[in-house]
């Protein structure tokens, strides 16, 4: 069970830093110009949070903890990988075929994105 719960704890922290660098940095550069008037003016955050609360799960265990069993770190990379390109894939393609300002260009850069942060 520690190892699980290390496995998150590490899993979450490294996640969402990485992902607020990301936000911080791209935000202006690639959503606001795409995205413009339809974002709200501040990050509502219980949604967030629940985001940051939830990934680090299907982290853990679609991909850390196969990782683990299998003593594969090539595994961890690759599972993880899928799984954020699916996450992130899932968002992107329902966000390009619902919304008139959603490019293909922020649809493939999101995804490749995905798939990096999850592995």
């Amino acid at each position: 069970m520690a190892l699980i719960i290390a496995s998150y704890v590490i899993a979450l922290l490294v996640f969402a830093l990485l992902d607020i660098i990301w936000l911080s940095i791209m935000g202006p550069a690639l959503y606001k110009p795409v995205l413009g008037d339809i974002l709200v003016p501040e990050v509502r955050m219980g949604p967030a949070a629940a985001f940051y609360l939830m990934y680090p799960v299907g982290l853990v265990v679609f991909a850390i903890l196969p990782a683990i069993k299998s003593d594969q770190l090539s595994s961890a990379l690759m599972l993880g990988a899928l799984l954020g390109a699916i996450t992130y894939a899932t968002y992107d393609l329902t966000n390009f075929a619902t919304l008139r300002n959603w490019t293909l260009q922020l649809t493939v850069l999101d995804i490749v994105y995905g798939a990096l942060m999850g592995a």
